[in-house]
């Protein structure tokens, strides 16, 4: 308690424990505890989270355990929604019961509060603890958008409408359709316990006394501007790849950078579908038979029993052609020379990794904004490919592969998203528009509420 004993400020983080999302907000609070000196951070999220997501011997940054929502004696049966709705079902009261006890266990009050965005209930635990409520959201600003005005959209499309229907009444969204939109926004079950989460927060945002975001101002500029007209303060503060604080080693304990060594530039398809989901089956199948069709190289981090999931032989007949490992570095990979295309679930983290890689995705979405990210990675941005009918078959996957990696259209691809990483790598660096933007964001935290408003 000694670091709490000493400190002029005490700020509360409140973390969303699925997924990335807990990742990409520790990153910026460790930023943000070398820009603050004499400032604890209590960083709140379930006690599998926090296990899972804290290195050791942060300073200033210390974490405490909510309650996970689980029923005594739960145990997981497949499905990754269950856990997430269970969680959302015990908040906020799990967060103000913590919140409460780390107060009393400190004996500091709170000064400021940042939540991970999806939080809505952060304006009102801001407004009783009277203090300012600052949310990052993690993924794209594009996807933040559309859920700010999902009312807007709900009124021109209603739900469950044409899938194929453009947000043609949407400035700069024209080339997105009601297919490309997350799922409960328009379509399904707009009622269920993620997509009401998300709802309220679209309409509760505006009460923050600022949203950063994991981005950076030129990456999507026009969408960038409409998001500042919603909100008082709307910070791009990414990408955190480039500006977070992380160890100078890289865990490579299964040697795939050595492998990687070994194979020409721009010629390796390197394949990653995140921690969450594996395709099913016949999906994993047809990836496979368009890999040894193409004979291309291929690094594949996949969790679980190859011999399993893949076909009867294909490890054998592969052998000399690739590499399958249950975990690799990817930022470390995709920045490797040899990668030449990137098979992912377009995440948002995959999505600004590759850009610093500089290598072009081949999309294979799941759930929440990853059908938006394809589309607008294919046809805004022009640095990716999404699957016919929107799933992996042998034919649209060795169509994709060859056209990234054979085709001058896939040499149009690298300049693309080459330019993109300059665009990264230019506001990140001081003056850059990310740097001052998080500058701002320091002053905000640093500051009272009073002072914050005078």
């Amino acid at each position: 308690m000694e670091g709490y004993r000493s400190a002029s400020k005490h700020i509360a983080v409140l973390a969303f424990p699925f997924g990335t999302h807990a990742v990409p907000l520790l990153n910026l609070i460790r930023q943000l505890s070398d820009a603050c000196p004499h400032t604890m951070f209590s960083f709140l999220s379930t006690q599998q989270s926090n296990n899972s997501t804290f290195p050791k011997n942060l300073d200033k940054i210390k974490p405490f355990n909510v309650w996970d929502g689980l029923p005594v004696g739960y145990s997981f049966r497949g499905n990754p929604h269950e856990p997430v709705d269970y969680f959302l079902k015990a908040v906020p009261g799990n967060f103000m019961k913590a919140i409460n006890a780390v107060v009393f266990e400190t004996g500091k009050p709170f000064d400021c509060l940042i939540t991970d965005a999806f939080y809505a209930f952060g304006a009102d635990i801001a407004d009783q603890l009277n203090i300012p409520w600052v949310a990052l959201w993690t993924a794209s600003p594009r996807a933040l958008f559309v859920h700010v005005d999902s009312d807007i959209i709900r009124h021109h499309v209603g739900i469950n409408g044409p899938k194929d229907k453009p947000l043609h009444f949407l400035p700069h969204f024209s080339s997105i359709r009601v297919a490309d939109l997350p799922n409960g926004l328009t379509s399904e079950d707009i009622d269920a316990p993620m997509p009401a989460l998300l709802y309220k927060m679209g309409v509760s945002l505006s009460r923050a006394a600022a949203v950063a975001t994991n981005s950076y101002e030129d990456l999507d500029n026009t969408v960038v501007n409409m998001l500042k007209l919603r909100f008082s303060t709307f910070l791009n503060v990414g990408p955190f790849n480039l500006v977070s604080v992380s160890s100078s080693t890289v865990d490579d304990s299964h040697g795939t950078l050595d492998w990687m060594s070994k194979h020409e530039a721009a010629s390796v398809v390197y394949i990653s579908f995140g921690s969450v989901i594996t395709p099913p089956p016949h999906e994993l199948h047809a990836l496979c038979e368009a890999l040894e069709e193409c004979e291309c190289p291929y690094l594949w981090s996949l969790r679980g029993s190859p011999e399993k999931q893949l076909p009867l032989g294909f490890l054998e007949r592969t052998s000399s052609k690739g590499k399958i490992v249950p975990w690799a570095p990817q930022q470390k990979i995709l920045e490797h020379p040899s990668v030449g295309a990137f098979v992912s679930h377009v995440g948002w983290n995959s999505v600004l990794e590759s850009i610093n890689g500089c290598v072009p995705m081949i999309c294979r979405p799941f759930f929440g904004d990853q059908q938006l990210n394809t589309r607008t990675v294919e046809v805004v941005w022009g640095f990716g490919l999404g699957l016919e009918g929107g799933t992996l078959t042998k034919e649209g996957a060795k169509k994709a592969l060859k056209l990234i990696l054979c085709s001058q259209e896939g040499k149009k691809m690298r300049e693309k998203i080459r330019v993109q990483k300059e665009l990264a790598c230019k506001a990140v660096k001081p003056n850059g528009s990310s740097n001052e933007n998080f500058k701002t964001l320091v002053k905000l935290v640093s500051n009272t509420y009073h002072q914050v408003n005078a």
